[in-house]
């Protein structure tokens, strides 16, 4: 008797590492879609007169700033492509389905971007989170914008973010402390030759349980400069950097992006580039 209850008695705790969704605690830490489809919506407007309606969003992952484009106006649509089809089925699970019926106005791909063919020609193709930074060499980054430009529509605009600052080449981990974890950002190595840079995101808990490397990036560590350059190369006709400001009492930044051609030299910075057809 004493033996069959003590077996059969405890449960096995899980860790909180254990039970942690990695793609939810990556939309939590890591996006704010709300101020990223803000900037989309606003900067569209005034360089094009207009509204946008149809968005890809490429290297999606799980769709969430494609979600956040069609709740906005009814008259909106997206395409999310990404390469990975269990991420787009979790996304699918978890983002689309809380779309109701507004989800018939979302598809998702499964394919490469830089293979990717749809019908539709969209008024912004947005490639957010760094994500095209996969792309190591200059002339398969070149082939990757050509395929953007000649998928937009006629008026369409191109927009990806960037960081930098002297800060970005560092081997170096940055912690953020939220509610019910930790979130480090690790960057675990670059190489100043070939500018390859290997960064890890982490999740740590109250348990002390840890969910380390969760998401890891291989990619080259690209510059403005670089950027804009092999951006015209492919055949858009301007690229503009929009700097984010930096709140004066904190010192962080305030979330502001304003167009530039000129910034300082601060140890990290963030920045949109937007690239016209």
């Amino acid at each position: 008797m004493t033996k069959q209850a003590s077996s059969g008695g405890r449960k096995s705790r899980r860790t909180m590492a254990e039970k942690a969704d990695k793609h939810l605690l990556y939309q939590e830490a890591v996006q704010c879609v709300e101020a990223e489809i803000d900037f989309v919506d606003e900067t569209f407007s005034k360089l094009r007169g207009r509204k946008a309606r149809l968005l890809r969003e490429d290297f999606c992952g799980t769709a969430l700033t494609a979600c956040e484009w069609v709740r906005r106006r009814a008259t909106n649509r997206a395409i999310g492509v990404d390469l990975d089809p269990e991420v787009l089925e979790w996304a699918k699970k978890n983002n689309v389905a809380k779309l109701g019926s507004s989800a018939k106005r979302i598809s998702l791909l499964a394919e490469d971007v830089l293979e990717v063919k749809s019908k539709d020609r969209p008024d912004v193709v947005l490639a957010m989170n760094f994500s095209y930074w996969f792309f190591k060499n200059r002339k398969r980054l070149r082939r990757y914008f050509k395929g953007v430009r000649k998928a937009l529509a006629p008026s369409g605009l191109f927009m990806l973010d960037a960081y930098g600052g002297h800060d970005a080449f560092r081997v170096t981990k940055d912690r953020h402390k939220y509610d019910k974890f930790t979130y480090t950002w690790d960057q675990a190595a670059y190489n100043p030759v070939t500018g390859d840079y290997l960064t890890h995101i982490h999740f740590s808990f109250s348990d002390g349980s840890k969910l380390k490397k969760a998401f890891s990036y291989d990619w080259r560590l690209w510059t403005l400069p670089e950027l804009r350059e092999v951006l015209e190369e492919a055949g858009f006709l301007r690229s503009t950097v929009y700097l984010q400001g930096t709140d004066e009492e904190s010192g962080e930044g305030d979330g502001i992006f304003e167009p530039t051609e000129v910034g300082e030299a601060d140890p990290a910075w963030i920045a949109y580039i937007v690239a016209e057809k």
